[in-house]
């Protein structure tokens, strides 16, 4: 390691950024320093969660995680998505509570089926190809990004019919005891926020916080983050606001450049030297960025 990535890896205790540039090693810092908590700082592997943006990531990051430390020390870390570990928040409830969450709306043709009926109510007219997507767009942006009914309200200049398509939708699941992906990190945080033993239990379980990609992160799920973090305050997240391309998906870089705010005492840590291209391509790219 670099003397930055080096840095980065021996940083366990509060909550760290790493402003990773592309090609700095991320993905190697981070399994190299969950090595170090387990092997060095005789931390288990139980207490620590890492997430990641997709499913392929965390079984990627696994991978990586063996190869390095073995597999019987790998299959004691946990590797998941902000949406598994909703999941999981989700079915403590049901357990502490003796109740049935809704089940999961999986099947993108049943949303979409669903949308169609509704939009037809909503307009008198059957929607587009077109709509349809962009009204799946636009529920999961208002639910990544926590609107209110004002702001909600205001997205109709991007979907005429759409305020009063989202709540057809929504009382249509509900009716159905039904959720979709973006409803489980919803009803996630209602539950950490409105249960404080589930809370407390999830707060001793995992007393580290390992978040990849932190750019492409929503609003609720830095919600979901800073709940978890709460009491250990020993969140590490690595990402780069400027490499942030799912804006469309509700990500929230905004929530890197205030980390500091909202983490008094944290630290933010720099990787800036990229392995992965030439000389020509990042000079480039620096002088696109500097504009940005």
């Amino acid at each position: 390691l670099n003397a930055q990535q080096q840095a980065a890896a021996g940083a366990v205790e509060g909550p760290v950024l790493l402003l990773a540039v592309p090609g700095s090693g991320k993905t190697t810092v981070l399994v190299t320093r969950l090595g170090y908590l387990v092997q060095c700082c005789n931390v288990r592997p139980e207490e620590i969660l890492t997430m990641t943006y997709t499913v392929a990531a965390t079984r990627d990051m696994r991978n990586r995680f063996s190869s390095l430390f073995g597999e019987e020390l790998g299959s004691r870390m946990e590797f998941r998505t902000i949406n598994g570990v909703s999941a999981r928040i989700i079915r403590a409830y049901e357990q502490r509570m003796g109740r049935t969450a809704f089940s999961l709306l999986s099947s993108e043709a049943e949303q979409t089926a669903l949308l169609r009926v509704l939009y037809f109510r909503c307009k008198g007219e059957y929607p587009t190809d077109a709509e349809l997507k962009q009204a799946r767009t636009l529920i999961a942006y208002a639910k990544n990004q926590m609107l209110g009914k004002e702001e909600l309200d205001l997205l109709w200049k991007e979907l005429d019919c759409f305020p009063a398509l989202y709540r057809a939708y929504q009382q249509a699941l509900r009716n159905a005891r039904q959720m979709d992906y973006d409803d489980q990190m919803v009803y996630a945080a209602q539950i950490l926020r409105q249960h404080g033993d589930i809370l407390a239990y999830f707060q001793d379980k995992y007393r580290y916080l390992c978040v990849d990609e932190a750019q492409d992160t929503s609003k609720i799920q830095h919600a979901i983050l800073r709940l978890l973090a709460a009491r250990s305050r020993n969140l590490f997240m690595v990402g780069d606001e400027d490499q942030s391309i799912y804006g469309f998906r509700a990500a929230w870089p905004q929530a890197l450049l205030e980390f500091e705010q909202n983490w008094p005492g944290a630290r933010v840590l720099l990787m800036e030297t990229n392995y992965r291209s030439t000389g020509a391509i990042v000079s480039r790219a620096d002088t696109f960025i500097r504009g940005n």
